[in-house]
């Protein structure tokens, strides 16, 4: 009996030992979590000291503070990671710049390489991207004079003559109002081919005829866009638009909306859909956009009716409308005007369109909220057919078709096919309705609402790593890889847009969803250059894009075209692996970015980082030849 009590004394003893060493060791682990924590806090501090110097409005100061502080210390990251950051610093290849010549570079729209393609459909001012053996390993320099260009709103109206040297169209389009040369910038009178009383007016003028500001029309296209006054006025009243126009006679024209601080991207209308999802647009507009919406029996049209919303609206101005007023200054003759608007007239009835006015030099259609009595229609008249397809989503590089997309069904005739959106401003958080009816794979409800979450805390981050990002000084943001855009909706609140970027090689394909939240964005291959001129963004922001193209491309490649569209003194913020941000840091070094990582909002044991990099200050040097001149 005694033996058996000496025993469980001993397996008793043995326990409260076995257990105060779990404790100690669980309290020791708190302690240096901790501390860890309390370490990464202070942090940021040391980092927002570089983004606060290289924002000096003086672009030759901003030169000398940005380079020195690019020998400034890196964060530590010994103690919680076992990846030496130091080899960051190692055998660092130094980008030289470009020719001067090459400072307006598109590697897509590039005119010479166009000429090489049919004319007809304007093919040969589609994209088409550089061979391998015309990629260019150098970066596209500043013009030699080149300013920061000016704050928002000021931006609107006013723009440095220096960063985009075109005057022609300061005369082509003098009587139109379009821009203007004032001494050393150029002014922005807010004009336009069909609205010489300014945008302004001419918006109030569309006003009167749809409602255009209770909400329900958020997102617009603008095609054949100018210098994009259309989408600059359209912003004061909540509306977002992308602006669209070639690369063509007009020089620049995308290039002055970006600079103005305007959505705008290169692009036509060819033989290629837009690269946009199905029903992403409120409204679509056309001012004098010579589109020949009439030819190809109205391939154009059925175009613009893929990316309309049920219930959404097309405006057109300029010829053919109010023919009987314009015939004989625009040297066309009555027939001929007639025939043209007549035909119009032909195909949008043939898509189900409703004619909703026609007033002074406006006109006005509306597209169905659902295709319950077009469908009826068609058994009759097949001309267009409605097409047979499961992605009308889909439009990287695909051909255009001669048929109408079908809107989802539904059995209600009062019903928006797809699911009714929130008015704005309630539709940037509330559950897209391709979420609701489950066709994002994997994605629903819930995990939309903690997306928005995550997006909280994270700007909140940020906002400790780069203070800039409250100050209003990034006005042109782009999200190289948006998912749900949820970084955009948490800049809502900041002067500032965002361009979301929906790479074609995501595994969720989310860009229909993000135009239901009333964001703007495009599909983009980032194994190639992205149409847009350069430095046209302030800001760029990516999570997760080099893990994706690891295999796909040259990373070198990407991060050179990331600096061909920022601007001098412009930000990058990259999420991703710390051994794939090394890999970028190194690269990024040699293309004169300043760089630094930080920790994961999360704290320091979260394996994804955030590297912060700002592009400093040079600009290209005039050739021997001009010096002598």
């Amino acid at each position: 009996m005694a033996k058996e009590n000496t025993g469980t004394h001993h397996q008793t003893e043995a326990r409260r030992k076995k257990l105060t060493l779990v404790l100690g060791v669980s309290g020791l682990c708190i302690l240096f979590y901790v501390l860890g924590a309390w370490q990464n806090n202070n942090a940021p501090a040391s980092f927002s000291k570089i983004g606060c110097e290289t924002q000096s409005s003086n672009p030759s100061s901003s030169s000398s503070t940005s380079s020195s502080s690019s020998e400034s210390s890196e964060l530590d990251f010994k103690s919680q990671n076992q990846v030496d950051f130091k080899e960051a610093n190692q055998t660092i290849k130094h980008f030289e710049p470009c020719d001067l010549s090459l400072s307006e570079y598109t590697p897509c729209e590039d005119r010479q390489r166009g000429r090489r393609f049919d004319r007809n459909m304007m093919k040969y001012r589609e994209r088409h991207c550089p061979t391998k053996d015309e990629l260019l390993y150098c970066l596209i320099p500043p013009p030699p004079n080149y300013k920061i260009p000016f704050k928002w709103p000021q931006s609107r109206d006013y723009a440095w003559y220096d960063n985009i040297p075109h005057k022609e169209l300061s005369v082509e389009k003098a009587v139109q109002n379009w821009i203007q040369v004032e001494g050393d910038r150029f002014r922005f009178p807010g004009g336009g081919t069909m609205f010489p009383r300014g945008a302004d007016a001419y918006i109030d003028d569309i006003a009167r005829l749809i409602p255009l500001t209770d909400g329900g029309i958020r997102t617009a296209i603008d095609t054949g866009c100018g210098v994009a006054s259309f989408g600059a006025y359209l912003l004061k009243r909540d509306i977002m638009a992308v602006s669209f126009a070639p690369r063509d006679t007009h020089e620049a024209q995308v290039q002055f909306a970006l600079e103005r601080g305007v959505p705008a991207i290169i692009g036509i209308m060819g033989s290629r859909r837009l690269p946009y999802p199905a029903r992403a647009f409120d409204l679509a507009h056309c001012s004098r956009c010579l589109i020949p919406w009439f030819k190809n029996d109205g391939l154009y049209l059925m175009e613009v009716d893929r990316v309309l919303r049920p219930g959404g609206y097309w405006i057109l101005s300029g010829p053919p409308i109010n023919w009987k007023q314009y015939w004989r200054g625009w040297e066309r003759t009555e027939e001929d005007l007639k025939q043209e608007q007549d035909s119009i007239e032909d195909v949008a009835k043939s898509l189900c369109w409703k004619k909703v006015t026609e007033k002074g030099d406006l006109s006005i259609w509306q597209k169905p909220l659902n295709h319950i009595e077009c469908k009826k229609l068609k058994e009759n008249s097949k001309s267009p057919p409605i097409c047979n397809t499961d992605n009308a989503d889909f439009a990287w590089y695909k051909d255009l078709e001669s048929c109408i997309t079908p809107l989802p069904n539904t059995n209600n005739p009062d019903e928006a096919a797809g699911g009714a959106l929130e008015d704005w401003p309630d539709r940037a958080f509330a559950v897209p309705p391709r979420i609701i009816r489950g066709t994002v794979q994997d994605i629903n409800a819930e995990k939309f609402r903690e997306d928005n979450e995550v997006w909280k805390e994270r700007i909140a981050h940020y906002k400790k790593i780069i203070p800039e990002l409250s100050h209003g000084r990034f006005r042109n943001i782009m999200d190289m890889n948006a998912y749900l855009g949820g970084f955009a909706a948490s800049m809502l609140k900041y002067p500032s847009w965002v361009m979301n970027v929906v790479p074609v090689h995501a595994e969720k394909q989310t860009l229909g969803v993000i135009y239901e939240r009333g964001l703007i964005g495009t599909y983009q291959d980032w194994c190639e250059g992205f149409s847009t001129y350069p430095r046209t963004y302030d800001m760029i922001h990516a999570g997760g894009l080099f893990s994706l193209y690891e295999n796909r491309c040259d990373m070198t490649l990407i991060l050179l075209e990331m600096d061909r569209i920022l601007r001098p003194q412009g930000t990058v913020v990259l999420r991703d692996n710390v051994e794939t941000l090394t890999k970028v840091m190194r690269i990024a070094k040699g293309m004169k970015w300043d760089t630094q990582i930080a920790d994961h909002e999360k704290g320091p044991y979260n394996p994804e980082k955030i590297l912060v990099a700002i592009k400093t200050y040079w600009t290209g040097q005039p050739s021997n030849n001009n010096n002598n001149n």
